[in-house]
This record gives structure tokens, sequence and C-alpha cells, in this order.
């Protein structure tokens, strides 16, 4: 039989409990506060949006979990790690992050949070003796629970890299990333005959993706596939390089003997007309090895806006798209650049179909040269409606534009490439 407990002991799994309860209660806040101290501490945390995303959402099913176990009285022995949790040690492993960057995260997540929990237990008056017996319950069930899903979080995260290792042609894969990085002297020769790739021709880079809710284990190949109908149909001069980036998206690379024109119109017609098409961001042509890298970079910037940009289902995004590549400059914080946007354009910041109307219609004035006539015929409108919305635009901002013009443009900007992102919330 178990051991009855003692009033204090009663009185202490009281005090847990209250604490464990209000923290839980504002537990998004507390994740959140933590996430921000992983990616500010641990450099190869900061991923794409997608990996901050999974990286907030396993923090936060890990202290849910902590949380409910010391509020309940549950046994660390009796949990398992949250799904969450699992599946952001699969992306870290298949993103070639080191498993100490993961291991360490745990060890300072327990840090943080027990700061917090230290921080609630001032601000509850309890008798000494009471306070150390809480202090030992908290830190103790903390710790085990750090102990045991860290080997478990480390365990899937081995598995999983040691399964995309198999999956990958592993020498051609390194060989690209040694390209890539461009950190040491590249024989161009080896490494063309390396990767089966004419290096010092013309290319074009490509990211391509599916949405992680349609996973079924099969992307890889699809894309693969993808890039081979891109390639044919954009009449490449030779087959196209693939290398898989994690299990929902690859890089591809389009080779031409000399430099392509009007590829963009190409594969966003073949992405159109495609039953099974993923989402693209399209890098600018480059040429050698250092293009060859310079259209990747461009490629990632573009996709780093189009995943920023939530519920834009289907994406085709070019680098050369206008404007594209300042806004993906502009957008390394998303929250800075949404006070930003809140700052330059006032209420017409805000998410409203009005507001996008007269945003837009501001937008394409302004990059017409300020000319009515102009934004007119773009926007299929009788001049007198582009004055109208110009004139709705500058009032809802609150104020004429001056000497800030430019701040407006790039505002305006980035909202027509991050949309939701980067405005203001109505209710």
């Amino acid at each position: 039989m178990p051991k009855p407990r003692s009033d204090s002991d009663v009185e202490v799994g009281r005090y847990v409990e209250d604490i464990a309860t209000r923290m839980n209660e504002r537990v998004t806040d507390v994740s959140s506060t933590i996430s921000t101290v992983l990616a500010e501490e641990i450099p190869e945390l900061r991923g794409d949006t997608r990996t901050i995303e999974l990286l907030g959402a396993s923090v936060e099913g890990n202290v849910d979990t902590i949380l409910h176990a010391l509020r309940h009285d549950i046994a660390v022995e009796r949990i398992t790690a949250p799904a969450a949790a699992l599946e952001y040690a699969r992306r870290l492993a298949q993103h070639g992050v080191s498993v100490n960057a993961l291991v360490r995260a745990y060890r300072l997540g327990q840090r943080r949070l027990t700061e917090m929990v230290f921080a609630e237990m001032r601000a509850t008056a309890m008798d000494p003796t009471t306070r150390i017996a809480v202090i030992e319950t908290f830190t103790s069930t903390m710790f085990a629970y750090i102990d045991r899903v860290s080997q478990e979080v480390v365990a899937v995260y081995e598995g999983e890299r040691e399964r995309w290792l198999e999956n990958q042609n592993s020498v051609r894969a390194l060989r690209v990333r040694e390209v890539l990085a461009g950190g040491t002297s590249i024989d161009l020769d080896t490494a063309t005959a390396t990767i089966g790739y004419p290096l010092r021709w013309h290319h074009v880079a490509l990211v391509m993706w599916y949405p992680d809710a349609e996973m079924d284990n099969n992307e890889l190949t699809r894309l693969q596939r993808f890039g081979r109908e891109l390639a044919t149909a954009i009449r490449a001069d030779a087959g196209p390089l693939f290398a898989a980036a994690d299990r929902t998206s690859g890089w591809a690379w389009l080779p031409f003997k000399s430099r392509p024109a009007g590829f963009e119109s190409t594969i966003r017609e073949v992405t159109r007309t495609h039953p099974d098409p993923p989402s693209i961001a399209i890098g600018t042509v480059g040429a050698g090895v250092d293009g060859f890298r310079h259209s990747h970079r461009q490629a990632q910037r573009a996709r780093t806006v189009a995943l920023t940009r939530a519920g834009a289902g289907l994406t085709v995004v070019a680098a050369n798209d206008p404007g594209l590549s300042a806004a993906a400059l502009l957008g390394g914080n998303v929250a800075e650049v949404r006070e930003w946007v809140t700052e330059v354009l006032g209420p017409l910041a805000e998410n409203t179909p009005n507001d996008a109307r007269l945003r837009e219609t501001l937008r394409i004035f302004l990059r017409a040269g300020s000319s009515f006539k102009a934004a007119a015929q773009e926007l299929d409108l009788h001049a007198n409606s582009v004055k109208y919305r110009v004139g709705r635009a500058v009032a809802r901002r609150g104020s004429e534009i001056g000497d800030d013009r430019l701040d407006v443009e790039l505002a305006l900007l980035v909202c027509h490439w991050y949309g939701p992102a980067v405005l203001i919330a109505t209710a």
C-alpha cells in the first residue's frame, strides 16, 4: 500500500499545484519567452519560418506537459515526449543541425523555466520550510523530465539522421553543400564529375516544397520528378541537379549553355497546368560556380517571403518579381517589420479588404511615378478612381507623403509580399 501523505506533503502539493496551474494558464507566453532565449543562445536553431514555428511548438508541448505533470502529480516515468518535440528533433536531423544543439536546448530551456518558476514562487507567501520542499519538488521533477525526454528525442534524432543519410546520395549531396558553402577551394572539374552537373554553365536555382499537411513520405520522389519535367519544358541543355533539403523540400538547378530568358513564365505555366505541383521559389540566372551559389541564395530568400505570407496556398515566386528581393532583405525579423510598417502606414496597415485595395492602389501609383494615368492603366480603373483611392489612402494613413516617400513605398512593398504577417490584426 502507498504510504499515507502527511499534512506537510499535502500543503507542499497544494502550493506546487497552484503555481503550476497559474503558469499553465499563460503557457503560450512562457513558451514564447523560452523559444526566444533558445534562438538567441543557440545560432544553429535559427532556421526557416517553419522550423522556427516547430521550435515554438516543441517548447510549448514540453512546457505544457511538465506543468500538467506537476499540477496533477503525474509520475515522470509515465510521460512520453510530446509529438511536436519528436518532430522537431527529426527536422533538426534532416537539416544537419548537431545533436549537441538539441541537447543544449533542453538544458537552457530547463534553466529558463526554473527561473520563471522561482519568480512565481517569490510572489507566493509560504513559510521557509515549505518553500524549500516546494523548490525540491519542482527542481527534481523538472530534472527527471528533461533527463527522460531528452534521451527520447536524441534517440529519435539519431534514428532520423541515420535514415536521412541512407536515403540520400550521400557523396553527391555532401559535394553540393560543399560547393554552396564556398569555404574551401573547389576543383570545378572534380566537383562537376562528382555531382554530374555542369558547374561552368549558366544556372537557374529552384527551391521546391510541399506543405507539411500533405506529407505522404513520397515528397522527394515527386519533387525530383517535377524538376525533370521542368527541365524538359524549359529546354534546359542538360538534366537538372536535385538535392534534398529535408523530407518535404528540395533544391534544384537547371543548367544552360547560354543565358536563358523568359524561364519564369514557363515555370509558372507548367506549375499551373500540372496535376501535382509543388510550391516553387525561383532564383536569378547565375554563371559559373559563383552564379550557382548566388541563384540558390536568391531562391532561398524568395522562399522565405513565400512561407512568411500565411495562407498563400500553392505559390510560385521568383527573385526577379518586382520588389521581392527587397522585401526579403527587409523581412529578417517579422515582428520588428510589422511594428515599423504600423509606424509608417498607421491605420492603413490594418488587415481589411478596403485597406488592402487602398494600399495596392497607392503602391502602384507611387511606383508609376505618381502618375494617375499610368496607375489607372495598370489597375484597369479610371484615373479619377485612382485619384480618389490615393486620397483615401493618404487620409487613412493620417499624414501626407513628403520626405518619407521612400519609407512609404518600402512599407507598401512589404505589405504586398508578406500580407497578414506584417499587418495589424482586426477583431
